[in-house]
């Protein structure tokens, strides 16, 4: 993980797939210069993970089509 990156600036969101019980929630910051942040809803001070734009969208696309 890059120590330098900033990640205060991020607009989290809840995926729209993530469980009414707010168990199992995914959150995804897409606001941010040159990355997308990933992180588990239940813990918003754990590790982020970290793409480029092109990696998600190669991740949404693949995922929508299995």
């Amino acid at each position: 993980m890059d120590e330098n990156l900033n990640l205060h600036p991020a607009q989290w969101r809840k995926a729209r797939a993530s469980g009414a019980n707010g168990e199992q929630c995914v959150e995804v910051a897409t606001n941010l210069p040159g990355i997308v942040a990933v992180r588990d809803s239940k813990d918003p001070n754990g590790p982020t993970l970290h793409f480029t734009h092109t990696e998600w969208a190669a991740f949404l696309r693949t995922t929508k089509e299995a």
